[in-house]
């Protein structure tokens, strides 16, 4: 299945609150489990104004229309291409 990693703007991101994130993974999670087993989040890096997110998913579609249903945004989605690491450089 692809990956992606979706960029989404959230101004003061880095601030919301354990309750607030919680809040904001348990609708993720809601609309995930509504949409089937085609899409999932694998897990977000949290910034000062934006989350980074990794999902599998079939297509970017399916990415927005998740977006759509929890009510964020994915102001940039991007197919993983290749993964590299320290390992990389042996």
């Amino acid at each position: 299945m692809p990956k992606y990693v979706i960029e989404r703007e959230i101004p003061g991101a880095g601030n919301l609150t354990d309750a607030d994130l919680r809040a904001i993974s348990q609708k993720s999670v809601d609309v995930l489990n509504g949409m089937g087993p085609q899409i999932q989040w694998l897990h977000s890096y949290v910034t000062g104004d934006k989350v980074y997110c990794v999902y599998l998913a079939p297509d970017e579609e399916s990415i927005r229309e998740h977006a759509k249903r929890v009510g964020v945004p994915a102001n940039r989605i991007s197919a993983v291409r290749r993964l590299i690491d320290p390992a990389t450089a042996e």
